[in-house]
C-alpha cells in the first residue's frame, strides 16, 4: 500500500516531470529558417536543458550563449553554457549578459533570434545601468529577498535598473525576428515577470519602481536612488517598434504541473482540487488559511469530501526577521503543522519545482499528524524556527527534507495537502 509520503513524493514528481523542457520545448520551435543565422539566448533554471533541447530537435550545434543556475548546466554541442549564481547575482552572470549584448549586435532582418527564458533569469542576468555597479545591484537584491515584496514588485525594480531587462534585450535584437519560449515560474504568467522580461515590452514606470521601494523602506545605495529618479532607467514600453518582430510562447505553467499531480492522486483514488496556480501573500499566512479549510474538510466534509487532495501553486513570500536561511516552502509547513496542531489524517507536501527553495540545496519538506511530536522528541519548537525563519534547520533534524537536486526547470512553488 503506498504511503501518504510516497504519494505526495509522486505527485510533486509529476509536476516536475511535466515542465522539462525535453517534453515542452520542441513542439513549439519553428522551422529552420531558409535565410540568415538562427542564434540562441536565454537564461533561468531551465536554459541550459532548453537549450539542450532545441538542438536535438534541429538534429545539429546551433550556435548562441544561455546562462543557468551554478549546478544547471548540461552539455550542448554549439551553444556555449555559463553558470552564475541565484539569487544574489555575481560577476560571471555581469560578464555574460554583456557577452549576449554582444551577441545580438548587428542582426539583420533575416536573422532569427531563440530566446530560451525560464525563472532565475533576472538574478542570472545582471547588467546594472551605467552609475550601478554589481555589488550595488546584489545589495538591492539582498534587500529584496529579505523585505517580503511579491515576484511582481522585485521585478518591477529589476527592470528599471537593469540595461538588459525590460525588453532591453529584444531592442538590442532588432530588426531580427525574436521568438521568446518561456518556462513561467511567476503568479499569472505575465511574461514581463518571467526573468523580469529582458524580451518583452514593460508597462511599467519608474514611478512604480519608486513606489515599491519607499512602501517596503528599502535602504537603497545613493547611485540606485539617482538613477530610479531619472528617465534614463525607463524600460522599453509595449508598442515600441523594436519589437515589432518579437513572439512570445509559454510552453510550461504551474497550472499544467498542477494538473499533472493531480493525475497522479486520483489514480490513487483521491479527489483532488486546484485551489489556485498564482497563490501569493506571506508563507506562513498562507499556511493557516490552507489549514483551516482542511480542518473544515476533517470535520464537515466542506468544502470538499475526504478522502482528498488540494493542490496549489504560485510563489508566497518570507518576511526574514531571523538567522534561518529562509525558504517560502520550508516556512509555509511549520506554520501548516502549528496551526493544524497534530490533526489526524493529514500529510503535505511543499516544495520548489527548481529543487532549491530559497537559497539552499533543499526542494522542500513533508508534513503529517506526528510533525508535532517528532519536534517535541527533538528538543525542536515549530513556532522558535518559524520566528527564526529556520524552517530548513527545522526539517533537516526531523529527516523530512524532500531533496531533489537541480531538476533543470522551474515551474515555481508545489503544495499538496492530502486529507484521508
Amino acid at each position: 500500500m503506498t504511503t501518504p509520503e510516497a504519494l505526495l513524493r509522486s505527485m510533486f514528481d509529476a509536476a516536475v516531470a511535466a515542465a522539462q523542457p525535453d517534453l515542452c520545448v520542441s513542439p513549439s520551435l519553428p522551422d529552420m529558417p531558409a535565410r540568415g543565422r538562427i542564434v540562441v539566448i536565454g537564461a533561468g533554471k531551465a536554459s541550459a536543458a532548453m537549450a539542450r533541447a532545441a538542438e536535438r530537435h534541429y538534429g545539429q550545434p546551433l550556435e548562441g550563449l544561455v546562462v543557468t543556475r551554478y549546478g544547471h548546466a548540461v552539455p550542448c554541442d554549439g551553444i556555449e553554457i555559463i553558470e552564475a549564481a541565484h539569487p544574489v547575482p555575481d560577476a560571471p552572470g555581469l560578464k555574460a549578459a554583456g557577452r549576449m549584448l554582444s551577441l545580438v549586435e548587428n542582426l539583420t532582418e533575416d536573422d532569427t533570434v531563440l530566446c530560451l527564458i525560464s525563472g532565475g533569469g533576472s538574478a542570472l542576468l545582471p547588467c546594472p545601468l551605467d552609475g550601478i555597479t554589481l555589488a550595488e545591484k546584489q545589495a538591492v537584491n539582498r534587500e529584496l529577498l529579505k523585505c517580503g515584496a511579491t515576484i511582481d514588485e522585485m521585478n518591477c525594480l529589476r527592470r528599471h535598473l537593469s540595461a538588459i531587462k525590460g525588453g532591453r534585450l529584444a531592442a538590442a535584437c532588432h530588426p531580427a525576428r525574436v521568438i521568446n519560449l518561456l518556462i513561467s515560474d511567476v503568479p499569472g504568467d505575465d511574461p514581463m515577470n518571467i526573468a523580469s522580461g529582458p524580451t518583452v515590452g514593460d508597462p511599467t514606470t519608474r514611478a512604480d519602481a519608486l513606489e515599491i521601494v519607499e512602501r517596503y523602506r528599502l535602504e537603497l545605495p545613493v547611485s540606485v536612488r539617482a538613477t530610479l529618479a531619472s528617465d534614463r532607467c525607463e524600460s522599453v514600453k509595449p508598442g515600441d517598434a523594436r519589437l515589432a518582430r518579437v513572439e512570445t510562447h509559454l510552453v510550461a505553467t504551474p497550472q499544467q504541473s498542477l494538473l499533472a499531480a493531480a493525475e497522479v492522486a486520483r489514480e490513487a483514488g483521491y479527489a483532488t482540487h486546484i485551489l489556485g496556480d498564482s497563490i501569493e501573500g506571506e508563507a506562513r499566512e498562507v499556511a493557516i488559511v490552507m489549514a483551516g479549510i482542511s480542518r473544515q474538510i476533517l470535520q464537515h466534509d466542506q468544502p470538499f469530501q475526504r478522502p482528498c487532495v488540494l493542490l496549489s501553486g504560485g510563489e508566497t513570500t518570507v518576511t526574514v526577521r531571523g538567522n534561518g536561511r529562509g525558504g517560502r516552502n520550508v516556512e509555509f509547513l511549520p506554520s501548516l503543522a502549528v496551526a493544524l496542531g497534530g490533526a489526524p489524517d493529514v500529510h503535505a507536501l511543499a516544495g520548489d519545482t527548481d529543487g532549491v527553495d530559497g537559497a539552499t540545496e533543499v526542494a522542500g519538506a513533508v508534513i503529517g499528524p506526528e510533525t508535532l511530536g517528532k519536534a517535541l522528541l527533538a528538543g525542536l519548537s515549530p513556532r522558535a524556527s518559524l520566528e527564526n525563519n529556520d524552517g530548513h534547520g527545522f526539517f533537516e533534524t526531523l529527516g523530512d527534507q524532500v531533496i531533489t537536486g537541480p531538476t533543470l526547470t522551474n515551474v515555481n512553488d508545489f503544495r499538496a495537502i492530502l486529507i484521508s
